[in-house]
């Protein structure tokens, strides 16, 4: 798969190509994995850029992906004060800030992965990979990482690329954790207005409060409050750009005290005020929400709860 024959698009059918607008140069994609792994894949998303110059890009805090580097790099990720520089198959653990990628053209690959997903696939706790980005091969084996890569390497039609990935990673969810119950029931409650306290959430659930912050640390990688708060913020925050208008807080969520309560929020996952960051590079983070609504159902991975 070369940068030049990237269109963009998606698998999804009666979505418009107007979704995937992009700036001369730019393409992306976002694909629906194959229903048997909508659980655990929440999509994949493709990114690519001809001109081989630098560019930087931020994106939102979210939960673990696969990156794949097709003809892609050097790639690197700077997350609060750490830089990681980022290997052709690499695993980026789950984020409770927004990160700076740092790229140089060519194709990128990215598989979401939900936390049903993690604790399925990963056999150690997601709270390690806590904003870390690490070599899949370490993790996994080294013959799913070159298999990966390969594969994608070889394809001639980027609309081949979700049957591929689906022949790949299908057989490697298949095993139920003990889990799955409450980690579906956690991601659904993470979505809903106003819920914010772990003992609202543990009552909701019918959970002591100590089983959901052991669970939801070992699957989504942060402890309960930390979620409810990350998806509180991302669901007003992608509301108020969906506006058009980021100083009108009214549709915020109910729990926010007032805005400067959302503006607190803001500098913890954003590491500083949605104006100043949507100044920043934001070209494929903005077209993203765009393109992954339309083809996945929600517009950000972290408020990602069922595939369509």
């Amino acid at each position: 798969m070369r940068t030049d024959d990237l269109r963009g698009g998606t698998n999804r059918t009666g979505v418009p190509l107007s979704a995937f607008a992009m700036p001369d140069g730019l393409a992306m994609r976002y694909d629906l994995p194959h229903i048997s792994l909508r659980e655990t894949v929440s999509g994949y998303a493709t990114y690519a850029a001809r001109d081989r110059a630098e560019m930087i890009n931020w994106f939102l805090p979210a939960p673990p992906m696969i990156c794949v580097l097709v003809d892609a790099g050097p790639v690197s990720i700077t997350l609060r004060q750490h830089r990681f520089n980022v290997g052709k198959v690499s695993l980026y653990g789950p984020t409770s800030r927004a990160f700076k990628a740092t790229t140089n053209g060519g194709i990128q690959v990215g598989v979401g992965l939900t936390a049903l997903g993690w604790i399925r696939l990963v056999p150690l706790s997601s709270s390690a990979f806590h904003n870390r980005v690490s070599p899949l091969g370490a993790i996994k084996s080294e013959a799913l990482s070159d298999r990966l890569l390969n594969s994608l390497v070889a394809l001639a039609d980027e609309r081949e690329l979700a049957a591929t990935l689906d022949a790949i990673l299908t057989p490697l969810f298949a095993d139920e954790h003990p889990y799955d119950d409450i980690v579906r029931r956690f991601t659904e409650l993470m979505l809903v207005d106003g819920v914010i306290e772990i003992a609202d959430a543990a009552d909701r659930l019918a959970l002591p409060s100590a089983t959901l912050r052991r669970v939801a640390t070992y699957a989504f990688g942060m402890p309960p409050k930390l979620l409810l708060r990350r998806a509180r913020f991302l669901r007003s925050f992608i509301g108020l750009l969906s506006s058009g208008e980021l100083q009108t807080y009214d549709r915020i969520d109910s729990s926010y005290h007032d805005a400067s309560h959302f503006l607190r929020d803001a500098n913890d996952f954003l590491g500083t005020t949605p104006r100043r960051f949507m100044a920043q590079g934001t070209t494929f983070m903005t077209a993203s929400l765009v393109a992954r609504a339309a083809a996945l159902g929600a517009p950000a991975h972290a408020l990602h709860a069922r595939t369509p």
